[in-house]
């Protein structure tokens, strides 16, 4: 099955927006991540229904976060992009006749189940200024200059 790098590709770049000393236009942002301006308007424009981040139109407009970084967590970025789906793995019928399939289901379902309560609990607790806080630290121990304009030409 194919990953889903959505919620990490997003906080990507909101660590991004965050750094910039002003909006970040979508054109900026899609450069960094590979991919079209479009995907990136449509991925935050969910993050703007919920307050997360803000759009400024016009010459010098773009995105901009709208919260203090402390205020967002991994889980309100991850409720913001309507819940995808944590897992890769699933039953191979949800409806089986056959009692051991059946026994099987309800064995992964409750550790699915687990899993996702923990994994959500995690994301909860963990907040975008940690994350900077962490890039921070990151850039410090790797005694480069980093130009976030810049980083991901190549």
């Amino acid at each position: 099955m194919k990953r889903n790098s959505k919620l990490s590709g997003v906080l990507h770049v909101l660590l991004h927006m965050a750094e910039a000393d002003g909006p970040v236009t979508s054109e900026a942002m899609a450069r960094a991540m590979n991919t079209n301006p479009v995907v990136i308007r449509r991925i935050l424009a969910g993050l703007r229904d919920r307050g997360f981040v803000r759009s400024e139109k016009g010459h010098g407009g773009g995105w901009t976060v709208a919260r203090p970084l402390a205020a967002i967590t991994l889980v309100d970025v991850y409720e913001a992009l309507e819940k995808p789906e944590l897992f890769a793995m699933g039953n191979r019928t949800e409806a089986p006749g056959c009692l051991v399939e059946q026994s099987v289901n309800a064995a992964l379902n409750d550790a699915f189940r687990d899993a996702k309560a923990l994994l959500l609990e995690r994301f909860g607790a963990v907040t975008l200024a940690q994350l900077s806080a962490d890039f921070h630290a990151r850039i410090v121990a790797s005694g480069i200059t980093i130009d976030l304009e810049t980083i991901h030409a190549t």
